[in-house]
């Protein structure tokens, strides 16, 4: 039987590791279990605890928006996650980025070390039957346990879809075509910006549209919904011509130096490493299979 001052938390990300940390920080004992690196998942490429497999970007850190007020008041409230953010920040503009590694090990070793927290190492199948736990296992959950949470909460509430972020070198980038500078001018030029013409607009949209990708499980499969707020570029750009314009690859707000207008798309890329030597395409999580987002998006 679970002790009444216990917590299990099952999953290492984000949100099981905040969670973990704050019931640890008023002395419930708590075990976290993150089942990397027993079992891998198509999308982490390490063991570390909150690594970002998708954009590196935690949102707006403006105080005048909601995500960024939310921010100023988990900094307040003592947030793990927001804590090892702050110290692990990248060039962003107005948002809150950080460098992926660093920040996941940071988090790893604050769990690591809090005498309250047990770190197990290995898969859960079966959800306990008794007392308190918390589920944080997100779209990457294994099958099996997908199952188990079907079972509790019902099919009809289970969705996991979720997409990858491309990631390219600073010397892959052609830096004669492109401009650095953050929307509207805000930050400094943080963004590397590649615009694009009419023309390569509609070679790229065609290209993406005729891409292949993954297949989605089978739950995925049967009930297709997405997030809006993170689509899959490939679904967005199947919405209408103009999608990706108005979406990731706006260009309001930025002018080309090299034409002195604005462009008629731009695909931004932020810094993603502390070394600057890797960066990431912004808005572009993608189902696509690994050698078709080479094709299309190299």
């Amino acid at each position: 039987m679970q002790d009444q001052r216990s917590l299990v938390v099952i999953g290492g990300g984000l949100a099981g590791c905040e969670a973990a940390w704050q019931a640890a920080s008023r002395g419930i004992a708590v075990t976290l279990y993150e089942m990397r690196p027993v079992v891998n998942t198509p999308a982490h490429t390490t063991d570390l605890l909150a690594e970002l497999v998708c954009s590196n970007s935690l949102g707006s850190d403006r105080p005048e928006r909601a995500p960024g007020l939310l921010k100023r008041e988990l900094r307040r409230l003592g947030s793990l996650i927001l804590r090892c953010a702050d110290a692990c920040t990248v060039p962003a503009g107005s948002a809150l980025a950080v460098g992926r590694g660093a920040f996941a090990q940071m988090v790893t070793r604050a769990i690591e070390s809090h005498p309250h927290i047990t770190l197990c190492r290995q898969e859960v199948t079966k959800l306990p039957q008794e007392g308190t736990t918390i589920v944080a296992t997100g779209p990457l959950t294994t099958e099996v346990l997908a199952g188990e949470i079907a079972i509790l909460a019902g099919q009809d509430n289970l969705y996991f879809y979720d997409a990858m972020s491309p990631i390219v070198s600073l010397e892959s980038i052609d830096q004669s075509k492109t401009f650095c500078e953050s929307r509207y001018g805000r930050g400094g030029a943080d963004y590397v910006n590649c615009p694009m013409t009419r023309e390569q607009y509609d070679c790229f949209l065609g290209e993406l549209l005729a891409a292949e990708t993954i297949p989605l499980r089978g739950f995925e499969r049967e009930d297709k919904r997405f997030f809006e707020a993170c689509l899959p570029v490939e679904v967005l750009a199947a919405r209408g011509h103009d999608g990706l314009r108005y979406g990731p690859l706006r260009p309001v707000g930025l002018r080309d130096p090299h034409t002195g207008r604005r462009p008629y798309a731009v695909v931004q890329l932020r810094q993603d490493n502390l070394a600057g030597t890797l960066y990431n395409l912004v808005g572009f999580q993608t189902n696509l299979r690994w050698p078709e987002q080479k094709r299309v998006f190299g």
